[in-house]
C-alpha cells in the first residue's frame, strides 16, 4: 500500500516545466566574434578622431614646406653673413632691402618683379619680441602678425651695435 501512495502522489503532483538550457554552440555570437566586432569599432572610431582635425584645419595655415623652407633661409643668412667667429653677423648687406629673392635665391618670375614667396626677416632681443632700435635691423616685406612659419638663429651683431648683448634673435617669416 505504501507503494500505491506514492504512485498518487507522484500523479497529483504538477510537474513543473523544463528549463531550456542554451549552449554556445546554438548561439549566433561567440566571445571571439563579440572581441573582433569591439577591435573593428574602436578602429573606426580612431580612424575618424584622428582624420577629423584634418577637415577642419583652415587653408591658410603654415605647412610643413614653409617652415622647412623658413629653416634653409635662417641658416643660409647665417652662413652668408657669417663673420667667421661663432654666430656673429654683418646684417648690413641685407638690412632696409625689400626684395630678397636674388640673395637668398627665392621663386621669382623671370623678370624678378612677380616674388612668390613673402619673407620678413628681423633681429629682435634674445629675452623679448620688439625689435632692436637700431635702424637696420628689418629686411623683406613688412610682417603685419598674419600667419607665417617662421624660425629663429641666435645671433651677435658685428660692429659697435650694444643693444645686442649678449645676444640676439635673427627671426625669419615665410608665408
Amino acid at each position: 500500500m505504501s507503494e500505491q501512495r506514492s504512485r498518487d502522489r507522484e500523479r497529483d503532483r504538477q510537474r513543473r516545466p523544463r528549463t531550456i538550457s542554451i549552449s554556445l554552440a546554438d548561439r549566433g555570437q561567440t566571445t571571439q566574434d563579440f572581441a573582433v566586432g569591439i577591435g573593428v569599432f574602436l578602429l573606426a572610431i580612431a580612424f575618424v578622431f584622428s582624420f577629423l582635425p584634418s577637415l577642419v584645419t583652415p587653408y591658410e595655415s603654415s605647412n610643413g614646406a614653409k617652415t622647412a623652407q623658413a629653416d634653409r633661409i635662417a641658416d643660409r643668412i647665417v652662413d652668408d653673413l657669417g663673420t667667421g667667429s661663432g654666430n656673429e653677423i654683418d646684417f648690413t648687406e641685407y638690412a632696409g632691402e625689400e626684395n630678397l629673392t636674388h640673395q637668398l635665391g627665392l621663386r621669382a618670375s623671370g623678370d624678378q618683379d612677380h616674388v612668390y614667396d613673402s619673407l620678413n626677416v628681423t633681429i629682435k632681443y634674445v629675452n623679448n619680441s620688439t625689435t632692436l632700435k637700431h635702424p637696420d635691423t628689418t629686411a623683406g616685406e613688412p610682417y603685419s602678425n598674419q600667419s607665417a612659419a617662421s624660425s629663429a638663429r641666435i645671433v651677435t651683431l658685428e660692429g659697435d651695435v650694444d643693444e645686442c648683448e649678449p645676444a640676439c634673435r635673427l627671426v625669419v617669416r615665410v608665408w
